[in-house]
């Protein structure tokens, strides 16, 4: 059973209806009891990261996340869910992240062109084998909407990466912890394959 975190940051039906569509039962909570006894837990999100970690500070979630961390139960962060595992962010300056990995959100620099927010489909270069992309090929294309971006301090936890404007780790893998800046459950039947290889991971 996974668990899927309600701090009213949004994306969470999408999420649930991947899963349901994959057979997996899931259960949007933000009971600690219940988020601590799931199979695997996943962090959704859309929307500001000081406005965010305010949420989860005033839920009590932010120990729970890392505990679940702790324990290695495996979890997944999506979208704003990937921006709140690192400690901070250039869109909530003296906002502290979740610091359970190591690295830098910062704004997707203008450039003529590109718009911001980035919304849309970009392609993937897949590396260091990340067990989220286990029997992918090529360059899978999966669907981003965001405005801020990772730089990881530790290239070796990044396992895919795209470009739009500036070089973005797209995904990160540390131990347990994944975290996606595009949206699987919006990516067609690649984001589904990615949501499978998560519920494989033990």
């Amino acid at each position: 059973m996974t668990s899927i975190i309600d701090y009213d940051a949004g994306n969470l039906k999408s999420v649930e209806k991947a899963l349901a569509f994959l057979g997996e039962e899931s259960v949007i909570t933000r009971d600690p009891e219940t988020i601590l006894g799931a199979d695997r837990v996943i962090l959704p999100g859309v929307g500001n990261f000081g406005d965010a970690m305010e949420q989860l500070n005033r839920l009590g979630l932010t120990e729970v996340i890392r505990e679940v961390a702790r324990r290695q139960i495996p979890f997944l962060g999506i979208c704003l869910g990937l921006q709140l595992l690192f400690e901070s962010s250039e869109e909530s300056p003296g906002a502290e992240g979740l610091g359970i990995l190591k690295g830098r959100i910062l704004r997707i620099p203008d450039t003529e062109g590109l718009k911001i927010p980035h919304i849309g489909w970009n392609s993937l270069t897949l590396e260091h084998e990340g067990r989220l992309f286990e029997g992918f090929t090529g360059e899978p294309y999966v669907y981003f909407v965001h405005s801020y971006y990772l730089q990881a301090e530790d290239p070796q936890i990044v396992k895919a990466s795209t470009e739009y404007g500036v070089h973005i780790h797209a995904s990160v893998e540390q131990g347990n912890v994944f975290a996606c800046q595009f949206h699987p459950e919006k990516s067609g039947s690649v984001g589904l394959k990615i949501l499978q290889n998560f519920i494989k991971c033990q």
